[in-house]
């Protein structure tokens, strides 16, 4: 591949999760990731009705995992414990997995990575690799769920070189605050994306914990894999403007600012403007919000500190310094950048918890949430990079 300038443009990417039959109407972009849930629990009709949705959605890419209520896209957990739930008649479970793989404009992903190219000659023309997975931590008492002793090796299929991690599942102690059980992310999947840093990981699965975390990776080491953490406040909660995440350069919050320290001293002064803010905000009355003081951690702060110190150790002893060289030379080839002058190893990841519905309170859901917008500049590709992609 030969080496030229990596230019970037602006890419709108449109988040959500856990819609569960409902079909909400989507704001306009260039693609739309879906971090599972999309039905109650995976019948044939509630998935045909949901495609149906994709299908006619607008967008140039849309990229969708499962989630633990896709009960028949689990071919294996359908067969096995599928009669705890009423059916209105047998389900097929090739015939599910059918509708989401032959369809003509949807990336089902289970597990895998593909590298994405817009190619629209309106659109941004930009390129990046997501790895998507419908898994979450559990008992196995839904669908695609796995224990503890497997999950290091689940998410170690996350390329080192991936730009766009989606998967039903948070990250332990990152938008994954639960109210009353005890349900939160996975500290395997933390370790994971300490390690390949992605510019976005996208999920949802715990409603409550809907918003966005800018984890700031620790570039030493010491005793803790995130150095810090910046919590978004939602433009678009209350009125009528989108829930926007806003990481371009004309924002002045771009991933990756050597302004963050000053960002984040001072994030209680900013004002206005459209993408989003990080720092502390009080909730708004009767308004959803992802922060609301009675959502509590399910691990305590002393927890999430010890489990990042094994987990900071664990990656001293497992040689991932070298990981994470091959992942700066594999985005350089990516872009075009064999020298490497564009692209240093990246020490920040937003995480987003797109969950559309609202908590459940007395059997009941308290509301919905907006889709979560992002603005990122992503490199563009060349004719090269994309002559042999169909």
């Amino acid at each position: 591949m030969a080496t030229h300038a990596v230019r970037k443009r602006k890419t709108r990417i449109v988040c959500i999760s856990d819609t569960h039959n409902n079909t909400p109407k989507l704001p306009p972009g260039d693609v739309l990731i879906h971090a599972g849930d999309l039905t109650n629990q995976g019948s044939y009709d509630e998935l045909e009705r949901t495609v149906a949705w994709l299908e006619k959605a607008p967008f140039e890419v849309k990229i969708v995992v499962a989630g633990n209520h896709e009960i028949t896209l689990d071919e294996q957990f359908y067969e096995e414990k599928g009669s705890r739930w009423k059916w209105p008649a047998w389900q097929s479970p090739r015939g599910c997995m059918k509708l989401l793989r032959e369809s003509k404009t949807i990336t089902y992903l289970e597990n895998q990575s593909m590298t994405v190219y817009l190619k629209d000659p309106t659109g941004p023309q930009t390129c990046f690799k997501v790895f998507g997975s419908p898994s979450t931590p559990g008992p196995g008492n839904w669908a695609f769920q796995y224990q503890e002793k497997d999950a290091d090796r689940l998410w170690s299929s996350i390329a080192t070189d991936t730009d766009v991690v989606v998967t039903h599942t948070p990250p332990k102690g990152h938008c994954d605050a639960a109210t009353k059980d005890d349900r939160s992310g996975c500290p395997s999947l933390l370790r994971r994306l300490a390690i390949v840093r992605p510019l976005l990981h996208v999920c949802g699965h715990i409603h409550e914990a809907r918003g966005v975390d800018r984890v700031h990776w620790n570039r030493s080491r010491g005793t803790s894999l995130v150095e810090s953490v910046e919590h978004w406040q939602d433009p678009g909660s209350g009125n009528k403007k989108l829930s926007l995440l806003d990481l371009t350069l004309k924002s002045g919050l771009p991933l990756g600012d050597s302004a963050r320290a000053t960002r984040q001293s001072e994030s209680d002064s900013l004002q206005g403007g459209s993408g989003g803010q990080f720092g502390l905000s009080m909730p708004e009355l009767g308004v959803l919000q992802p922060d609301q003081p009675n959502l509590n951690s399910t691990s305590s702060l002393t927890e999430i500190a010890i489990q990042e110190s094994e987990a900071s150790k664990w990656i001293e002893d497992s040689g991932v310094v070298d990981q994470r060289r091959d992942a700066v030379a594999a985005r350089a080839a990516l872009q075009g950048d064999s020298g490497g002058q564009f692209r240093s190893l990246r020490y920040e990841t937003a995480v987003i918890n797109a969950a559309f519905l609202g908590p459940r309170i007395s059997g009941r859901t308290t509301g919905v949430y907006k889709p979560i917008v992002i603005d990122i500049e992503l490199p563009m590709w060349t004719d090269d990079d994309c002559k042999d992609v169909q």
